[in-house]
């Protein structure tokens, strides 16, 4: 392959998002391997450069067809209006947020960039008529084919969610034979397309304390996940579960996984932040675009201080290529 071209979203421009891009391209040898192109205003990138004294050579251009090799692209947009204000929430940074990622959208739908990698967005200052999603997950969701699933990834660590941004008073009503198969489904294609692995094992954690103790502590575990879990078992598959979340990490029984399947956004991410905070990535599977991001949000109580660590960020850039080419070995073993 060429080298990647990786789209990027520049997040809430409020937050550390324009700080960790301009990190993690000091390191020039990701240039060897990609070429990057940042979707956002070059008065926000400059101002970015100039308070954390940036030493990075910059490409800024109105077309894509105007990329540089060894430098940082960014396709400009006006933002006349904004006046940059680190760590304060504002429906204005939420409208630079939003056209950044719905440029960086429509060059990846228009092939002009092969991956996207986005900073951290808030979701109240984005939320609008015209963006109604609960966050980056539905709104890929709505313009890409597929369904999305959220991965987080960290190495060997994998963990999807059965369910992610809902309240926890309607989880237990998206525990279903349909939704779990459904979901089990695109945890064993994305582990086989985009991470390699020929014969997957992967664990089901419980909804219920203890697995729901025979129907003691709620029957959703019994009535719903144990008899999914039975018919891939028939068919060779290796699901097993399911098992007690509160010892499930601590007893280190992760590592025997290639992935496992958390029911609900909080009972994955705290062990998944807890075991690899800062280095982990957010991974979209699911549909059909490579879209992968940092395992934190736009840290508005740092943001502007300089001490934002890009490591994770950084991660997310090579792990979008990692899955890029990935997927396209599997595609070409197909054929």
């Amino acid at each position: 392959m060429d080298k990647i071209k990786v789209g990027i979203s520049i997040g809430d421009p409020n937050g550390i998002g324009v700080e960790i891009i301009l990190s993690a391209f000091e390191d020039k040898s990701l240039f060897r391997k990609l070429i990057p192109v940042v979707f956002g205003p070059k008065k926000i990138i400059e101002l970015n450069k100039s308070h954390f004294d940036k030493k990075i050579e910059i490409n800024y251009v109105n077309n894509l067809k105007f990329l540089a090799e060894n430098k940082l692209n960014v396709l400009d947009f006006d933002s006349r209006d904004f006046n940059l204000k680190f760590g304060l929430k504002s429906k204005t940074a939420g409208n630079i947020s939003k056209e950044s990622l719905v440029s960086a959208t429509n060059a990846i739908k228009n092939k002009e960039v092969d991956v996207l990698v986005t900073a951290p967005i808030n979701k109240d200052s984005i939320h609008s008529k015209d963006f109604n999603f609960t966050g980056h997950t539905d709104f890929l969701g709505a313009n890409f084919r597929g369904d999305p699933l959220m991965f987080m990834i960290k190495g060997k660590l994998r963990i999807a969610l059965l369910t992610d941004h809902i309240p926890l008073n309607n989880v237990a009503s998206n525990v279903s034979v349909k939704n779990l198969n459904l979901k089990i489904q695109k945890v064993l294609k994305s582990l086989r397309e985009d991470f390699r692995v020929q014969k997957p094992k992967v664990a089901i954690l419980s909804l219920n304390p203890h697995s729901g103790d025979g129907g003691l502590i709620g029957d959703e575990d019994d009535s719903f996940i144990k008899p999914v879990i039975n018919e891939f078992k028939k068919k060779n598959i290796s699901i097993t579960g399911p098992f007690a979340a509160d010892s499930f990490f601590g007893s280190k029984k992760y590592k025997t996984f290639d992935a496992i399947l958390a029911i609900y956004h909080d009972q994955g991410l705290i062990p998944f932040k807890t075991l690899s905070f800062g280095s982990g990535v957010n991974f979209t599977a699911g549909i059909n675009i490579v879209r992968t991001s940092p395992d934190h949000g736009t840290a508005f109580d740092i943001a502007g201080k300089g001490i934002a660590n890009s490591n994770s960020f950084r991660q997310a850039i090579l792990e979008s290529v990692k899955i890029l080419k990935s997927r396209h070995n599997y595609s070409s073993y197909l054929k």
